[in-house]
C-alpha cells in the first residue's frame, strides 16, 4: 500500500459509504475502488449486510418482502450477525493485510435504521454491535445525503425490497438519523450532497481523499 499523509490505527485503511436508499452509495464505492487501485492501493470492496456466504443468506432474509412481519429486535439482530460474520471473514483479515477496504453500510446503518427508524434504545444497538464489529471501525465514512422521496424513487424503479417498501415517514426518521450522526460527529463523517451527477459526486470524493492519501 502506498504511503499515506498520517498515522493508521491498523495496517489497513477503512472507508464506509452511508445513505437512505437510492443514495448513490454503491456506484461511489466502485469509482473510488477503481480510483485507489489505479494508483497502486491493495483494495477491498464488500457490502452490508452480506459480503459473505453466511451474510448473503441473511441479507435474503432481511430483505425479502415476504417478511414482513419481522420483529424490530429480530431484524436488529440479523443485522448485527451479517456483520460480525463480515468482519471476521472479511474487513478485520484484509485490514490487517494492509488493504483499504471499502464497505457500502456499516454500523452506523443499524443507528440509524433501527434506532432513528424503528425506535429501538441505542444501547440496545451500541452493545449488540461492539460485539459484532470487534474495534474495526471506519477511519473515514461518506454520508451521501438525498431527500428520501428522490432516493426512493431511483432505487425502486424495478424492484423494491422489505426495507424499502417502510412508509415515507420510516424513511424520513433514518435520514434525520444520518444527519444527526454527521452532525455529531465531523472527524469522520464527510456529508456529500448526492443529487448532481455521479462524476460529479465522484470529484468531490477525490477530494476528500486526497487529504488522506498521497494520491
Amino acid at each position: 500500500m502506498k504511503e499515506s499523509g498520517f498515522t493508521m490505527k491498523n495496517k489497513g485503511f477503512f472507508i464506509t459509504f452511508e445513505g437512505v436508499e437510492g443514495s448513490g452509495k454503491s456506484t461511489q464505492m466502485e469509482l473510488l475502488g477503481r480510483f485507489l487501485l489505479e494508483r497502486g492501493f491493495d483494495i477491498l470492496l464488500t457490502r452490508e449486510p452480506g459480503g459473505t456466504e453466511i451474510g448473503d443468506k441473511i441479507r435474503d432474509i432481511l430483505l425479502d418482502p415476504e417478511n414482513k412481519g419481522m420483529d424490530k429486535m429480530v431484524e436488529a439482530l440479523l443485522y448485527a450477525a451479517s456483520r460480525a460474520q463480515l468482519v471476521a471473514e472479511v474487513i478485520k483479515p484484509a485490514l490487517e493485510a494492509g488493504k483499504v477496504v471499502i464497505c457500502d453500510r456499516y454500523f452506523d446503518s443499524s443507528v440509524a435504521y433501527q434506532v432513528y427508524g424503528r425506535g429501538i434504545p441505542f444501547e440496545v444497538i451500541e452493545a449488540i454491535n461492539k460485539r459484532a464489529i470487534e474495534n474495526a471501525k471506519p477511519d473515514i465514512t461518506f454520508f451521501l445525503d438525498i431527500s428520501v422521496e428522490v432516493g426512493l424513487e431511483r432505487a425502486t424503479v424495478f424492484f423494491a425490497d422489505r426495507i424499502e417498501k417502510e412508509d415515507i415517514e420510516f424513511h424520513r426518521r433514518v435520514r434525520k438519523g444520518y444527519l444527526e450522526l454527521a452532525k455529531k460527529d465531523t472527524k469522520r463523517f464527510i456529508a456529500i450532497k448526492a443529487l448532481k451527477e455521479s462524476d460529479e459526486i465522484h470529484r468531490r470524493i477525490i477530494e476528500k481523499i486526497k487529504e488522506f492519501f498521497k494520491v
